[in-house]
């Protein structure tokens, strides 16, 4: 058993936007023709079309929340229910702008992904946020958090290019760490049915100088990620870096990712770790 501390801070990186975007401007803009045809480990997806996606969805944002514009009234009865929604609402919007010319794709996206940011940058991030991050268990969330999530989708699309076009990779800790950082916010949300004795705490350590380690406690019948934890932990999860934005957002099937992740202690608590899915769809 090991002695917790403290629930984590809040991750506050609408400054970062502008930093991510800036490189996925220069990753597009260096792609050849033949490049955009690519096929990524997004099984339904080349390269065009997570261009595309990454453009489609920041316009729905910016059209959703900051103008208010909801054109389509929607009701959501169930987890699957959003999930059927945002898969429709992204087929859709790959379909339409995947016909684009890169040129036009990039200049399109230069313009709002500059709106975006500036958008992010004036939030108050202990406002509401007007979506929650589904994905963590949250009704409510507030808006450093979604910002947080907004930085792990235009990262973990823009590293599927850039694995898809043998670019290397955003593995720098600036941008990495804090994409990690929110994905695992997520434990306590998959581990919700996890049973263990109260003060369980199991070590999360994503190996690599963007990493670092994660404490999942069990306390008050739930469980919580933590700042600090001393003492002996049930089980201790070490996933690479390389391999961790793969495993949290399907671009690699769990029983691939078994022979690269290291799990000493409890196999069962290990496991559960590996069920974390940080996106919707």
């Amino acid at each position: 058993m090991a002695n917790q501390s403290g629930s984590l801070d809040p991750i506050l990186c609408a400054h970062l936007l502008r930093k991510v975007d800036a490189e996925l401007m220069g990753l597009l803009r260096s792609l050849t023709p033949g490049e955009w045809d690519l096929q990524t480990i997004a099984p339904l997806w080349k390269v065009r079309d997570v261009a595309s996606h990454l453009l489609d969805t920041a316009l729905r944002k910016l059209s959703m929340a900051r103008d208010s514009c909801f054109v389509e009234a929607v009701e959501i009865g169930s987890p699957e229910g959003l999930i059927a929604l945002v898969n429709r609402l992204n087929r859709e919007g790959v379909t339409v702008f995947r016909r684009l010319s890169p040129p036009v794709l990039i200049d399109m996206m230069k313009a709002v992904c500059e709106q975006s940011a500036d958008f992010h940058e004036s939030l108050d991030p202990f406002a509401p946020a007007v979506f929650s991050v589904s994905w963590a268990g949250e009704e409510r969330s507030l808006n450093w958090f979604d910002t947080a999530r907004e930085l792990t989708e235009r990262w973990h699309h823009q590293e599927q290019i850039r694995l898809a076009a043998n670019r290397p990779g955003l593995m720098i800790p600036e941008l990495y760490h804090p994409v990690l950082d929110c994905f695992l916010r997520g434990l306590p949300h998959t581990c919700r049915d996890v049973d263990a004795p109260a003060g369980t705490t199991i070590l999360v350590e994503i190996s690599g100088d963007c990493g670092g380690r994660w404490f999942l406690s069990r306390c008050d019948a739930k469980w919580a990620l933590v700042k600090e934890s001393v003492g002996s932990f049930a089980s201790r999860v070490t996933i690479p870096q390389e391999l961790a934005w793969r495993l949290f957002t399907k671009g690699i099937d769990r029983n691939s990712a078994r022979s690269q992740v290291r799990i000493e202690g409890s196999r069962e608590l290990g496991e559960s770790i590996l069920h974390l899915r940080a996106i919707v769809g």
